[in-house]
């Protein structure tokens, strides 16, 4: 299970992606530019929660 560790930063690198897209298309015009933002919004929740399940599960390892 050690890849749990890891695969949280992926949301991380989807919420810096998803960031640059929004500024990208709020700087043409694009209306689509708030669903990118509310993307990476998620994104970063996402690493949160993510956090906190890793950090959980490994005290609960630990504790065994």
């Amino acid at each position: 299970m050690g890849y749990l560790k890891y695969t949280q930063y992926v949301y991380i690198a989807f919420a810096v992606y998803f960031i640059y897209d929004g500024v990208i298309k709020l700087n043409e015009g694009n209306e689509n530019y708030a669903l990118s933002f509310i993307i990476a919004g998620m994104a970063v929740f996402m690493f949160f929660f993510r956090r906190k399940f890793v950090r959980k599960f490994d005290d609960r390892n630990k504790k065994q």
